[in-house]
């Protein structure tokens, strides 16, 4: 495997991955191993073999299953079903059975929020519509130890539902320009167009793609060489998105249009697709997408028949980290090394993936790009509003009749998208995942655009039986967990977000939240919107601001008094040594020690 990737140490991600396909979990003798055969510090390999979720270095199961524990898995009975799946097979969440035959655990949004409950097996297949019988059945044929390939094939099941299709999700026409065609143009001419469809960025921050690639395509080289890179940002790590999956489903090809034209555009020669790990079962179909493009000449040297268009794609596979999702994070994560987000500048357009120039965009730019080249800019912009050009897709999921797949043009009133996916008594809705907005009652006349409600494809529904308060603590514990650690205040920070929470829900000192927890929340909120290293801090409590804003009253519910109550009694956890002392005078108890 080793001589494979070339003794290739920026190739440690992907060494790794396949290493604990076969031995299940990376024992320290192993990693010294990698760490001698790639000539790096044991101390870079360990830390890259621990920072990533779907990295063991303890004992797991050689079965290992992950249930997906988004806020509308739980909706849908989640944790009922793995406590079910935990009794059934004698084991606890997290812990491997004593033969070490299979475990259960969570993980982040798997991207089925629309068929779910849902769950990974060793982080390769996926099982979807989980219920009880389903599990039942699940059990029986893990203490079997019947191989996962031999299961019921329609568990597997994916279903990509568009329900509204607009543009992008009906496809490419069938007299479309080729690519060849499109590639034949100036490269200058390519990024003109993309200035005059005013796109943006599909992935949440909305920066101008043309300006992206302009300042890629004119940056300096003298120092770096003058290779360049595109890179597309398949880590739909947000939690509610699962667009992206129905795009490198059923449209691989327009994505891989939209990156070779990316190439020919800024004057790359080399490819990446990100896929996130959770995304692993798609990797066969798209690899044989590679190898048909390359066979027809659309890869490879003198790609489309371009002479000196020398381009190609490769893929790399995420191992389950959220904040890879950041541009550079996910550069970092492509050279072998833990996902932590650069300091900025230089950008990566400036220096990216190995110190070169390098453009980062999402599958949906991507395929919009394909579209775009083809019929050009003034018919994109003609799309949507003047400042928000072209659709947007949304993957709907939660409270809702018809879950699934709608593309409008932006500019379209969440009240609009409400009625469609059939949700008419939300009480509110998580446009653009947890680091988005969450949208009241009273806000449903707003619009998804970049200048009104931006987003990157999530919309989750909540109706008025959901408890929104426990909706953020859930989004908490998550952003908590997912923090890289590289700056205190989202790596403490998140951290007392949720043991604040936890109080307020009285997992921690029962009776104990008070007004004075829900200041210290709003001062908490201003700290991590206004000092981390990256979007991931920054943008960690904005469904607690949300929701403290619009839904106060769940929190102030939760409330016994306005001074600060310890979460624990310090004079009842005295009591034994009271008891030891034979003390049993007022001045042994705590409470007497400030009287008069």
């Amino acid at each position: 495997m080793l001589s494979r990737w070339g003794h290739d140490p920026h190739a440690l991600v992907q060494v790794l991955r396949e290493t604990q396909a076969l031995t299940h979990w990376l024992p320290r003798a192993l990693l010294t191993h990698i760490a001698q055969a790639l000539n790096l510090p044991l101390a870079q390999v360990e830390g890259v073999a621990t920072f990533y979720r779907f990295f063991h270095t303890r004992p797991v199961g050689r079965l290992r299953v992950l249930f997906s524990d988004n806020i509308t898995d739980r909706l849908l009975g989640s944790e009922a079903l793995l406590s079910r799946l935990c009794e059934r097979l004698g084991v606890a969440p997290g812990q491997p059975d004593v033969q070490g035959r299979f475990s259960v655990d969570r993980c982040s949004c798997t991207g089925l929020c629309d068929q779910g409950p849902a769950l990974l097996i060793n982080h390769h297949q996926v099982i979807t519509r989980l219920d009880t019988a389903r599990v039942d059945a699940l059990a029986a044929l893990m203490l079997s130890e019947v191989p996962a390939d031999q299961w019921p094939a329609d568990w597997f099941h994916v279903d990509n539902k568009v329900l509204r299709a607009d543009v992008l999700l009906s496809g490419l026409s069938a007299d479309a320009p080729t690519l060849p065609e499109v590639l034949a143009r100036e490269p200058q001419a390519l990024i003109d167009e993309l200035a005059r469809a005013g796109l943006r960025g599909r992935g949440g921050a909305g920066f101008p793609t043309a300006r992206k690639w302009q300042a890629c395509r004119d940056a300096d080289t003298s120092t770096s060489g003058p290779l360049r890179c595109v890179v597309c940002n398949a880590d739909e790590g947000e939690p509610g998105t699962f667009k992206d999956r129905a795009l490198l489903s059923e449209h691989a090809d327009a994505v891989f249009d939209g990156m070779t034209i990316a190439a020919r555009a800024i004057g790359a020669q080399q490819g990446w697709l990100y896929l996130r790990g959770e995304y692993r079962y798609l990797l066969p179909q798209l690899q044989a997408v590679l190898e048909r493009r390359r066979a027809s000449g659309l890869l490879g040297a003198n790609a489309a028949g371009l002479a000196g268009f020398d381009f190609d794609i490769r893929i790399h596979l995420g191992a389950g980290a959220y904040v890879c999702g950041e541009e550079s994070a996910l550069i970092e994560s492509l050279e072998g090394r833990r996902g932590t987000p650069r300091i900025r500048p230089p950008f990566p357009v400036e220096r990216g993936y190995l110190g070169r120039p390098t453009v980062v965009n999402n599958v949906e730019t991507f395929c919009a790009v394909a579209h775009i080249a083809r019929r050009g800019g003034a018919w994109w912009a003609g799309i949507g509003t003047a400042s928000s050009t072209g659709t947007k897709i949304h993957s709907v999921s939660g409270d809702c009749e018809r879950p699934g797949l709608y593309e409008y043009p932006l500019g379209t009133p969440i009240a609009q998208i409400l009625a469609d996916c059939g949700a008419m008594d939300a009480q509110a809705v998580q446009v653009g995942g947890p680091s988005g907005a969450c949208v009241p009652v009273s806000g449903f006349h707003r619009r998804i655009a970049f200048d009104d409600v931006p987003s990157a494809g999530a919309f989750m529904v909540f109706n008025p039986s959901r408890d929104l308060f426990e909706v953020a603590r859930h989004f908490a514990r998550f952003f908590a967990h997912e923090s890289c650690g590289l700056c205190t205040p989202c790596r403490v920070g998140t951290e007392l977000v949720v043991r604040r929470l936890d109080k307020l829900a009285l997992v921690r000192g029962a009776g104990r939240g008070s007004a004075f927890d829900l200041q210290r929340l709003h001062e908490l909120d201003a700290l991590l919107h206004s000092g981390t290293h990256c979007g991931l801090g920054s943008s960690a409590c904005n469904p607690l601001r949300d929701t403290l804003a619009h839904f106060g009253e769940v929190y102030a519910s939760r409330t016994a008094t306005p001074q600060f109550e310890p979460e624990f009694d310090l004079d009842a956890e005295l009591s034994a040594a009271r008891r030891v002392t034979g003390r049993t005078d007022a001045g042994a108890h705590l409470h007497t020690e400030h009287k008069p």
